[in-house]
């Protein structure tokens, strides 16, 4: 039997159940090997940046760098999930989805390296 629909909040009540919504991503997201690697590489920056003291403008600019980071990891791991879920056989069209955000992905974190470098060396 098919559960009942989730029944929307109003009011204050959205911003909590909001926040319990994006409470639980957080925590699917932690099951996937590449966000841990990428928080163990956000906490390995933030260190790197107080030992060469970056400036308060420069922290910013990394936190937001890594938060478009763990959203567009958080996106392709909704794109895997649904791809799984609605096509469980291999097919072309899977593949080239899963790839698309893979390179989103792929492309924040050369964004946030090429930032770091910067940052640290000149």
């Amino acid at each position: 039997m098919a559960e009942p629909p989730i029944e929307k909040q109003k009011g204050i009540r959205h911003l909590f159940a909001a926040g319990g919504y994006s409470w639980q991503g957080f925590l699917r997201l932690l099951k996937e090997e590449a966000f841990r690697h990428e928080l163990i590489g956000f906490g390995i920056g933030l260190g790197i940046f107080a030992l060469v003291g970056a400036s308060g403008l420069e922290f910013m600019i990394f936190v937001i760098l890594m938060f478009a980071l763990f959203a567009a990891e958080a996106l392709n791991t909704a794109v895997e999930e649904i791809i799984d879920r609605v096509s469980p056989e291999r097919s072309v069209e899977g593949k080239h989805a899963k790839d698309l955000g893979s390179f989103a992905t792929f492309c924040l974190i050369c964004c946030n390296v090429i930032y770091a470098v910067y940052v640290v060396f000149f």
